[in-house]
Formats: structure tokens, C-alpha cells, sequence
């Protein structure tokens, strides 16, 4: 509940959410289909000095998961999950650390949508997409859409108490599976 311009209590507004949930999904799809449609090239790419595309992004992939779980302890430390009081500098570090986590995880997306598009179906060498690639391009595509959720909880002051928690779970969430579908199996087959 909120107090009101008149002083009294108004309930929180399910609109925020819901509004933030089709606009995540809207987003999901849309990168989704243009990553279907684009014609994947290098072009437009860097490697950030990495041998190359693929190995830059699983480098900032692990920094990302780094950060996210890092982001998943820092919020349960401000809610209070570990018995005892944040720090003040929880906080702080907490917006810093997502604020970085946001930064590279766009710019894996744009990597992956840009440098390898969202493939399914066959290759052009008659070979079928491997399952693990079709999930993790749908995975990638939930990643953006839990992004634009996030921001809108982070932002909101009108929304539900539970907003927010939900909204960075899921991210969390995507995320650990982003990584899992892709880092982790290059990782592993490597």
C-alpha cells in the first residue's frame, strides 16, 4: 500500500507489472525475430583483443555470471536474508555491480544476435541446429525481455512489494541459464 495525494492508503497498481511483463515479451520477440531474420556476420563486431567473437563472449560470460551471483547475494543480504543488517556500502555496490552486469550483457546480446543470429531448424551445410543452440538463442532472447522487466521493477514506485524480487529473479534466472546453454557447454566440450 502507498499513501495517497489525500493521506490515505491506495493499494499498489498490478498495472506496472503487467504492463512490464508484455513489454519484456514484445522485447524478447522482437530481438528474437531479428535474429532470425538478420543474416549473421562479423561485420559491425569486436573481440575486445580475444582470438575471437566466441571467445570474448564466453570471457564476459563468466564475469556476467560473477556478477549475477554476486547481485543474487547482495539483494538478500538488503532483504534481509542473512540475519543481521546490510552494510551501507551494500547498497552502492549492489546498483554498481548491476549497472556493470547490464553493460555486458547487452553487449554479449548484441554479439550473439548480431555475430550468429537465433538459428534453428538447418545449417546452410544441411546439418540440423543442435537443440542446446535453439535453446540457448530462445534463453538469450528471455534474457533481453527479463532485462526490460528489471529496469521497469528498478524504477517503479507504484508497483507491488513482490515486483521487484520477481522481476531480478527471473533475470537471475535467464541468466544462469544463458550461461549454462552456452559458456559452460563451450567450457566443457573445449
Amino acid at each position: 500500500m502507498t499513501e495517497g495525494l489525500t493521506g490515505g492508503v491506495q493499494p499498489r497498481s498490478m498495472v506496472v507489472p503487467l504492463a512490464a511483463f508484455a513489454a519484456g515479451a514484445v522485447v524478447a520477440l522482437l530481438v528474437g525475430v531479428f535474429g532470425k531474420v538478420h543474416d549473421p556476420t562479423l561485420a559491425g563486431t569486436t573481440t575486445l583483443g580475444f582470438r575471437t567473437v566466441i571467445s570474448m563472449k564466453v570471457v564476459l560470460s563468466v564475469v556476467i555470471a560473477v556478477l549475477t551471483v554476486l547481485q543474487l547475494l547482495g539483494a538478500l543480504w538488503m532483504y534481509g536474508r542473512f540475519g543481521r543488517p546490510a552494510p551501507a556500502w551494500v547498497g552502492p555496490a549492489h546498483r554498481a555491480s548491476g549497472a556493470v552486469a547490464l553493460v555486458l550483457t547487452v553487449f554479449v546480446a548484441y554479439h550473439c544476435v548480431w555475430a550468429l543470429g537465433l538459428e534453428s531448424g538447418t545449417l546452410a551445410d544441411g546439418e540440423p541446429v543442435p537443440t542446446r543452440t535453439v535453446v540457448h538463442g530462445v534463453i538469450g532472447c528471455a534474457v533481453v525481455g527479463a532485462v526490460v522487466v528489471k529496469l521497469v521493477a528498478v524504477r517503479s514506485r507504484r508497483a507491488a512489494g513482490w515486483f521487484l524480487p520477481v522481476a531480478g529473479g527471473i533475470l537471475f534466472a535467464t541468466l544462469v541459464l544463458a550461461v549454462l546453454t552456452s559458456t559452460v557447454w563451450y567450457l566443457a566440450a573445449g
